[in-house]
């Protein structure tokens, strides 16, 4: 039971820092621009498309994580100068129509290019296979890999953001676009440039997704609604609230699916309750945070 649990644990971190991935562009980019931004989940897709793609040409995993951020990151370019310039002075149903269109116009797009059946990508063999650790657990050393990955990414996006001049010039762009502006600041520049970083980490979050399960159109809808409900929890943004709250909403989705239907079976007889209960836990998560804490558990930070 013990080891069951601590797998579970460490499956929570790794959904957790997968969609801070996703999150922190999203949050960026509603934090910096204003833009309810929907299409961001197919930019994930583009991501695990484009790796899939260059490692079945190439058979390197490392040249196809590159690939999947640098599509992702130039997907965004093109849809930031084409269509989102000309929403920032729009009103927020404007935004949710165009991006609502731009998911659809990804989806059919990748469609026609790569077919109806999913592609796949392998693990590298120098990490596949599992890895001891304490309490006699076998873990997939790939999931380790991409949890530090998740965090050294992390970490670096938040010096980024906190210790380099564009890092602060993020900042002030979120608090006081028109003075930032005023003050000599490309801000069109700098809104291209958030966008495209939050572009690039979703399609490398799609890539290292996409190696765990099928590479497949549409993939990236649900990821995208759970990655709202990262940003509303933790803060909108704030980086340090998408860590937490994206490491937050992982343990809690994946140990709620593992506990609930155990305790349900036992206090009830059926997992039914506990079934239920699961696939509802981080929405009520999210109104209890909402509830406290209206702007999210590090609203109004970094």
């Amino acid at each position: 039971m013990t080891s069951l649990l601590i797998e579970q644990i460490l499956n929570g971190l790794q959904l957790g820092v997968m969609l801070f991935l996703m999150a922190a562009g999203l949050t960026l980019v509603f934090g910096v621009m204003g833009l309810i931004n929907l299409a961001h989940g197919s930019l994930f897709m583009v991501g695990a498309f484009a790796a899939a793609f260059v490692a079945n040409q190439t058979g390197s995993y490392l040249l196809a994580l590159i690939a999947s951020a640098c599509a992702a990151a130039l997907a965004g370019v093109l849809v930031e100068l084409v269509v989102i310039r000309r929403l920032y002075q729009r009103d927020h149903l404007d935004q949710v129509l165009a991006t609502f269109a731009l998911i659809l116009i990804f989806s059919e797009g990748t469609r026609m290019v790569f077919g109806s059946f999913p592609l796949y990508l392998n693990i590298p063999e120098i990490l596949s296979g599992p890895i001891s650790l304490p309490f006699g657990i076998e873990y997939s050393l790939f999931r380790l890999v991409l949890i530090a990955i998740g965090l050294i990414i992390a970490f670096g996006l938040y010096l980024l953001i906190t210790r380099t001049r564009i890092g602060i010039q993020i900042q002030a762009g979120e608090s006081d676009r028109e003075m930032i502006s005023a003050l000599g600041v490309n801000i069109s520049f700098l809104y291209t440039l958030v966008f495209a970083m939050g572009a690039g980490l979703a399609g490398l979050a799609g890539a290292l997704v996409g190696t765990l399960q099928s590479v497949e159109v549409g993939m990236g809808e649900p990821v995208l609604i759970t990655a709202f409900v990262v940003i509303v929890v933790g803060g909108i943004g704030s980086i340090q609230g998408a860590l937490v709250g994206a490491i937050l909403i992982g343990l809690v989705q994946t140990l709620g699916a593992y506990l609930l239907p155990i305790w349900s079976t036992a206090l009830f007889g059926s997992q039914d309750v506990g079934s239920i209960l699961s696939s509802m836990i981080i929405y009520i998560l999210m109104a209890l945070v909402l509830l406290i804490r209206p702007k999210g558990l590090m609203g109004g930070a970094t």
